[in-house]
């Protein structure tokens, strides 16, 4: 996908929303509730973790290859090697020294060159004998919070396939959680700042974009059912503190419940009101989906 070059400039302040929906799925699971949907108990509004939504990023860089060289340029991953190992490896290569009290900066900038999550998410690298400090990535992205309440459930499953050897049945129950429908709205911020500590570049940029743009083309699951993005909207500051302040410009987009409609199954029950009209001095909105 051509990447509009408004949203590309790595010297710019972004603020963003993401718009996306689950339909007879898990979006993502609570390990501390036996996984079903997450939730907020006082609302019993739906949640999708930044860190979920970052790991969806992440696998699109990893399947295409577009990071770099080491692990694909993703530091996060299942690689089979431990991440100490990994900044062992990028310490040593410019010539730092063990040492677990002070970070070394020659190292912490090897690890943001080498790996894409370390340049725009940041990472804490100082977990082992060869400390890199730590990196406060310039992209941060919120918890999605759904629009109405869900209502997690669980539907009982068969196979006849048996887990243990002797057993005498024919076939064994489980459990399937999920969430019948739900519209998730999160939100996200690029500091131009902190992209220039850590290398970000034009092309980074253009890469996570995409990666937003395809990351539930990518990342299929039957537990997750049918995930899709319904709206990606970008305000551009010409400045790099920003024209206007983020709240005043999340404010401009709207998600409605259609009127009558009182258990929403699809988007088409929805109505997504975007406030172009009169728009900052210096702020551009750029939809990418939408």
């Amino acid at each position: 996908m051509n990447i509009d070059a408004r949203i590309t400039d790595p010297t710019k302040r972004y603020d963003f929303v993401l718009l996306f929906d689950v339909t007879d799925g898990n979006p993502n699971g609570d390990p501390d509730a036996g996984n079903l949907p997450r939730v907020d108990p006082e609302t019993m509004q739906g949640i999708v973790t930044d860190v979920c939504i970052k790991r969806k990023i992440r696998n699109y860089v990893d399947l295409t290859g577009q990071g770099g060289t080491h692990d694909n340029g993703i530091f996060v991953r299942d690689s089979g090697i431990a991440l100490n190992t990994k900044i062992r490896e990028a310490a040593e290569a410019v010539g730092a020294k063990a040492d677990k009290k002070k970070g070394n900066k020659n190292s912490r900038a090897e690890m943001c060159r080498r790996y894409y999550d370390v340049r725009l998410f940041g990472g804490v690298l100082s977990t082992g004998e060869f400390n890199s400090g730590q990196v406060r990535g310039p992209m941060q992205l919120t918890f999605a919070r759904s629009i109405d309440p869900i209502l997690p459930s669980e539907v009982s499953i068969t196979r006849v396939a048996i887990t243990k050897e002797g057993e005498q049945k024919e076939t064994e129950m489980g459990r399937k959680a999920s969430v019948p429908y739900g519209l998730y709205l999160g939100r996200g911020f690029f500091s131009p700042m902190l992209a220039q500590d850590t290398g970000v570049s034009k092309e980074d940029l253009e890469l996570f974009w995409n990666a937003v743009v395809d990351m539930f083309e990518n990342d299929r699951s039957a537990a997750r059912g049918y995930m899709e993005l319904k709206g990606v909207y970008v305000f551009a500051h010409e400045h790099q503190l920003g024209n206007a302040p983020s709240g005043s410009l999340f404010a401009r987009i709207s998600v409605e419940r259609n009127e009558g409609v009182s258990a929403p199954r699809t988007f088409g029950q929805y109505t997504v009101s975007v406030d172009e009209d009169e728009l900052p001095k210096g702020v551009t909105l750029v939809k990418l989906v939408g």
